[in-house]
């Protein structure tokens, strides 16, 4: 989409083209008419319209309730209720009869989404002060999770990105708050439910609300959500004594999130019967170019982060030291609702690789060094590790740090072949951190740690500025012939 500063700068320089003769009228039509620049004045007062009314707006609902704050101990409870109702009604009824105006008057769009906006805040307001009007009292995580699922029913019925990512925000805060409850795993209501199987709760509403919203914003909050949700649930039983709860924890979010595709839910179409009886049924033709799933590189990019935050937290060898009790093997007041989670996701992540299998036991060159195999040593290794830890003890800080610095290193190759600015750099903050943080973590003398961080310092400045000259050749290459000079 071409941006109004592009289209408002165009028009300046073409009148001055126009003015010195390099172009002439016609052609000056011609770009007018392709940019739209009659209208650019016109967009600039409807949003001049639209700041003043969201001013306005916003200073009425200030006055309003200012207005229901002197009054709100005056009033009877049947008011009370009324006046919340109403004003929820009534803003979410103005914001979507603005939403639904053609797109011709854009500001007034604009102000009906932010309505709408209001509108679910709205909902917050009037969840909290019915239950305080009704001597409702409960957790806080109880309010939040409502909040949010009746924001995600607004989502879903006005197709809004935006009400989808304020409910999987509220949805998180709900989480976090839980943690401060100790009923919420014992407690059997529809909320606490919910709390403890939250990685199926965000992996069947909001990811479905990603594709049904087409946003990428929503499906990698979902997924983040999702992760910290499942690691969060095996906290309370995460002992060194139980490496196998480690490793689920620990390796399965990983694992689904590179695995994920959509075509884990496509179905083959039914074969229709063959129109001509009398010539031979013939094969389906495989398609050399099939759909891609427009969230698979963002659930990829987060799988690599998950694995590069336990990579260097686990290079610590702070983490080792705490030896396993051998007469701890028994886990004490054993919940098994996130083991049902690890078990459902599990299944969806092993039907992913099992689509990946031709990746894994292909031996054709790959482009990326980063790729599915190496992401599937990564995640064999650091489950043995974890699984295994009591044996493995005295070299277990030592197979994380490989694994921190290969990942780094396959990253930066990875960039550098593919003139990926964020992949090289991402690869490179991650090789830094590994070697300032051992440079620190080990009883070294201040030279030794000031010479690692000047060659640090110096290698990210030489690193950074041969990169971007390695990516000129690749800019120039994409001019069109006729901006460059003849020899």
């Amino acid at each position: 989409m071409i941006s109004e500063r592009f289209r408002r700068e165009l028009r300046q320089e073409s009148e001055q083209w126009w003015h010195e003769g390099l172009i002439d009228a016609a052609l000056y039509e011609k770009l007018a008419e392709r940019y739209q620049f009659a209208q650019l004045e016109g967009e600039a007062s409807n949003r001049f319209i639209t700041i003043l009314m969201g001013l306005g707006a916003v200073l009425l609902g200030l006055g309003a309730v200012t207005f229901v704050a002197a009054n709100w101990q005056v009033w009877s409870r049947s008011l009370k209720l009324v006046l919340l109702l109403s004003s929820f009604v009534g803003v979410n009824a103005a914001g979507f009869y603005l939403w639904r105006k053609p797109k011709t008057q854009p500001g007034l769009q604009r102000l009906g989404h932010g309505l709408l906006l209001g509108g679910a805040l709205f909902l917050g307001a009037n969840l909290g002060l019915v239950s305080q009007m009704f001597h409702q009292s409960g957790d806080a995580y109880e309010l939040f999770l409502i909040w949010g699922l009746g924001v995600t029913v607004m989502a879903y019925s006005l197709r809004l990105a935006s009400l989808g990512v304020l409910s999987i925000i509220l949805v998180t805060i709900a989480y976090f708050f839980s943690w401060g409850s100790s009923t919420v795993w014992q407690a059997f209501s529809g909320t606490s439910i919910a709390i403890q199987h939250l990685p199926l709760v965000l992996a069947g509403v909001f990811v479905p609300l990603a594709y049904w919203c087409r946003s990428r914003v929503i499906f990698g909050l979902s997924a983040i959500a999702l992760a910290i949700a499942f690691v969060g649930n095996f906290k309370p039983y995460m002992t060194w004594s139980q490496g196998w709860l480690l490793a689920i924890a620990f390796v399965l979010p990983p694992a689904l999130l590179w695995s994920y595709s959509d075509r884990l839910w496509h179905f083959a179409p039914l074969r229709h019967s063959n129109p001509h009886p009398s010539s031979p049924p013939q094969p389906p033709t495989p398609n050399p170019h099939p759909p891609k799933d427009p969230f698979q590189p963002i659930s990829r990019s987060l799988a690599l982060c998950f694995l590069s935050i336990l990579f260097y937290v686990f290079a610590f060898h702070y983490w080792w030291q705490m030896r396993p009790d051998a007469t701890s093997s028994m886990l004490v007041n054993w919940n098994w609702q996130p083991l049902l989670d690890a078990v459902i996701l599990g299944i969806v992540a092993g039907l992913g690789w099992f689509q990946l299998r031709f990746q894994l036991f292909s031996r054709r060159p790959q482009e990326r060094v980063v790729n599915t195999k190496l992401v599937a040593v990564l995640l064999l290794i650091t489950a043995a590790v974890l699984i295994w830890h009591s044996k493995a003890f005295p070299v277990a800080p030592l197979i994380l740090n490989v694994l921190l610095f290969a990942l780094a290193i396959g990253l930066i190759r990875d960039g550098l072949a593919l003139t990926q600015r964020s992949t090289f750099w991402g690869g490179m903050v991650l090789l830094v951190l590994g070697i300032v943080s051992r440079s620190l973590e080990y009883n070294t003398g201040l030279l030794l740690k000031s010479i690692v961080l000047l060659l640090c310092g110096v290698g990210v400045i030489a690193a950074g500025l041969w990169f971007e000259r390695r990516l000129l050749p690749h800019r120039t290459t994409a001019l069109p012939h006729s901006s460059q000079e003849s020899p």
